[in-house]
């Protein structure tokens, strides 16, 4: 096999095991909505994710900062747009990831940097810098996936695929509700654990990340040039964290939100606040389980009459899904 055809299929488990790990750790919380919605959201154009031949190609760095979380150094992958000149200023987007998912999922199975590769050539996105970090900010081996998840033995990059492939992840083999992994607690106080960890993301995001990437790149450090986005328990960081720190974000979005999303009336508490966002995302698969969570979301911020983006993507729980939004919203920041 070719080296660009391993790579190819590399790429495609991977986003398959993602996917299979996301959906295995919350199917206990729902099932597809019935009757399934109508989509809103069109497809992108075909081959939006995909290299073409000619369109200038950005970088991918790979940093490590200081946690004063975890009291440790934190990795994260950086997106530089094509031309990336230390003589200009950009905008940056913190894109996060969901549970079982780490650093180099956004770049790898999610294809970030081929998407906005190609809006910008397209004229479509402004150049913008891409930080991809590990958003579960803790020491502690997870025990969602026996041990073999974030951060624990055996499992290569933290927060990686569990090893053995999508079947590992699924339930019957440690995802919530399966019982006792070997050597974990039951699926309720593992999935309690990953809640605290990616919840403890938003003091390192605010008091180490931002501050590394400002005085390590070329940015424009100010609430209108920073926007923060994220996948399923990624999406529901970024509409906690997004939320709560208007002052550091203009733009906000949530894609297929877990149940990590605080309930809607504690999540809008402030519609006052909420209203400054330059732009407020929340989208989701009609064929998700965790629907009711976007839709309830949606359903709060209309009845306080918060301006806001609702899209209803064709799909379930995966990367296709979240490809399709990384590439409407990113189209969205920093006009």
């Amino acid at each position: 096999m070719s080296t660009v055809g391993f790579r190819a299929l590399s790429t495609g488990v991977l986003t398959v095991a993602a996917s299979v790990i996301a959906g295995a750790a919350f199917a206990q919380f729902g099932a597809p909505p019935d009757p399934r919605p109508e989509a809103t959201l069109a497809p992108a154009p075909a081959g939006f994710d995909a290299r073409r031949e000619g369109v200038p190609a950005g970088a991918v760095e790979r940093v490590e900062f200081d946690s004063k979380v975890t009291n440790g150094k934190r990795p994260a992958s950086v997106y530089l747009p094509p031309g990336y000149s230390a003589d200009k200023k950009y905008p940056v987007l913190y894109l996060l990831h969901g549970i079982g998912g780490n650093e180099t999922h956004w770049p790898g199975p999610g294809n970030a940097g081929a998407i906005l590769d190609n809006l910008i050539a397209e004229g479509k996105a402004v150049p913008m810098i891409v930080v991809m970090p590990n958003g579960r900010a803790s020491n502690e081996p997870s025990t969602l996936f026996a041990g073999r998840g974030p951060g624990g033995p055996g499992g290569g990059a933290a927060g990686g695929p569990p090893p053995g492939g999508p079947g590992a992840g699924a339930p019957g083999a440690g995802a919530p509700g399966a019982g006792r992994g070997p050597g974990g607690p039951p699926g309720g106080a593992a999935m309690a654990v990953e809640f605290t960890a990616y919840a403890d993301f938003e003091r390192e995001l605010i008091g180490d990340l931002i501050p590394y990437i400002e005085s390590h790149y070329s940015v424009r450090a100010d609430r209108k040039h920073r926007a923060l986005a994220g996948l399923s328990m990624g999406g529901g960081q970024s509409l906690n964290f997004g939320l709560n720190n208007v002052d550091t974000f203009a733009f906000v979005g949530g894609f297929s939100s877990a149940p990590n999303t605080k309930p809607p009336a504690e999540l809008v508490s402030d519609p006052k606040k909420a209203k400054r966002l330059e732009l407020l995302w929340v989208s989701c698969g009609n064929e998700d389980g965790l629907f009711g969570i976007s839709a309830g979301v949606h359903e709060q911020l209309a009845a306080q009459n918060v301006p806001h983006k609702w899209y209803i993507d064709s799909g379930a729980h995966t990367f296709p899904v979240w490809k399709n939004d990384l590439y409407y919203f990113s189209s969205l920041l920093f006009h």
